[in-house]
């Protein structure tokens, strides 16, 4: 098991791109930056699950009219995937995005699932190799294109993304680049992470908790230990690699509520810290949805609450 980071502990929150933006989601995202949360997130779909028939807008230009509405609050997806992105065009938007911003995004990135993106530009939902190939090349490109885009230009020919001698000036703000945040459960995902993320992102494992907080807190250590591993094997100190961890309790329970209370969440965040995670991320109250949490107990959370 990990020990503690020695990095504090960060809260998060995740705004889904559900709330018009002049009725609601600039007080949203303003109000989030009043609270004090490290960074803003919002989910990088076409559409979501019980959400397809409700509002959902586009990440990018949310987070950019969010970039517009705040001063410190980075700003990020949680997560972005290959499934209808392409690395030339995201990364010409997540420069505009950083410069709008001054320097504070940050991209998550994940290899996507088999949900209603997969399908969205009229193909068949890609096997799950693939997808992991796909994946992979999708970060290492994104990588040369946001670190190396300058005068010179990218040119590349992988298996199934290629560029030709693309620019991207000025670049990012964020030297090289903007950070990383890769979504990993696996070894080569975790790979991945270690080689090309600022940070790496999981959910635990709520399919091996057993429905109890002790079987899912063992879930997470152990992938907490399967990261550390794949760090030591490619040459990365484990600890110069963040470690974010999305509450998914809402809508895939694990045996843990982090926001059931304020000391539930207590409990949870000195959990987590010992494991050395490095920031905490939780989904911001969307009424009439998986995510109808209590207002109050939400901001007492966030306002009340010292976390490690």
């Amino acid at each position: 098991m990990a020990v503690s980071s020695a990095h504090p502990l960060r809260l998060s929150t995740v705004i889904l791109p559900v709330f018009r933006w002049s009725a609601e989601g600039r007080r949203i995202w303003q109000h989030a930056e009043q609270l004090g949360f490290h960074t803003a997130y919002t989910y990088d779909h076409l559409s979501w699950r019980s959400f397809r028939d409700r509002p959902w807008f586009g990440a990018i230009p949310t987070l950019t009219a969010a970039a517009a509405a705040t001063e410190r609050l980075r700003l990020g997806t949680l997560v972005t995937s290959p499934n209808f992105r392409h690395p030339v065009t995201l990364a010409k938007e997540l420069i505009t995005l950083d410069d709008v911003s001054d320097g504070r995004v940050t991209l998550g990135v994940g290899a996507g699932g088999t949900g209603f993106d997969a399908t969205a530009l009229g193909n068949e939902a890609w096997a799950p190799r693939e997808r992991a190939d796909r994946f992979a090349e999708f970060v290492r490109l994104l990588d040369l294109l946001l670190s190396e885009g300058g005068t010179g230009g990218v040119s590349y020919q992988g298996d199934f993304y290629a560029a030709h001698e693309v620019r991207n000036v000025p670049g990012c703000v964020q030297r090289p680049r903007l950070p990383f945040a890769v979504a990993a459960t696996g070894p080569r995902g975790m790979r991945l992470a270690a080689r090309h993320g600022q940070a790496w992102v999981t959910t635990g494992d709520p399919r091996s908790a057993g429905g109890t907080a002790a079987g899912f807190y063992r879930a997470l250590g152990r992938q907490v230990d399967r990261l550390e591993g794949v760090c030591e094997e490619v040459g990365r100190e484990p600890a110069t690699l963040g470690r974010v961890l999305l509450d998914t309790s809402a809508f895939a329970p694990h045996g843990v509520s982090p926001l059931a209370s304020a000391d539930a969440f207590a409990e949870y965040a000195g959990t987590c810290a010992e494991m050395g995670f490095t920031e905490l991320v939780l989904h911001w109250p969307v009424p009439d949805s998986v995510f109808a949490t209590d207002p109050a107990v939400f901001e007492r959370v966030v306002t009340q609450v010292t976390v490690p």
